[in-house]
C-alpha cells in the first residue's frame, strides 16, 4: 500500500465543550505534520498535512492509519497536543497547535 512519510509531526488531540458548563470532551486524534516522501501524489514535499482520525497508531513502529484509510510514516521524533474542535479548521488550514494557542493567547487578550 502507498503510504506518505512525515517529519515535525505532532499527534494532535481534539476536545470539544458542548455548552460552557460542560467539561472537555474527547473528539479524536490526527496527525499534523510535514511531507518527507509521497507515494500516493497527494501531497509536495515539505507540503504540511492534517489527517482524518487516527484509526490505529503503532509508535514503536512508526505508522499511523486514518479512518480514511492512508497509512502515514512517522520520521523522526515527534511530540502531542490539543487543541479545542472550534480551532479544527485552523489546523486544517496549517495553523500549527502552537501557532493555534499564540492566536488564541493574544485574541483573548486584545477581546477583555
Amino acid at each position: 500500500m502507498a503510504t506518505t512519510t512525515v517529519y515535525d509531526w505532532i499527534i494532535v488531540s481534539v476536545y470539544d465543550r458542548y455548552d460552557k458548563n460542560d467539561d472537555n470532551t474527547f473528539v479524536g486524534k490526527v496527525l499534523y505534520g510535514f511531507v518527507l516522501d509521497d507515494q500516493t501524489c497527494r501531497f509536495a514535499q515539505h507540503d504540511y498535512v492534517t489527517t482524518s482520525r487516527i484509526e490505529k497508531c503503532d509508535l514503536n513502529r512508526g505508522i499511523i492509519e486514518t479512518h480514511s484509510g492512508s497509512i502515514y510514516v512517522l520520521q523522526g521524533a515527534g511530540t502531542d497536543a490539543a487543541i479545542d474542535f472550534r480551532d479544527f479548521e485552523l489546523l486544517r488550514n496549517g495553523f500549527s497547535p502552537e501557532q493555534i494557542m499564540r492566536f488564541n493567547l493574544i485574541t483573548n487578550r486584545a477581546l477583555h
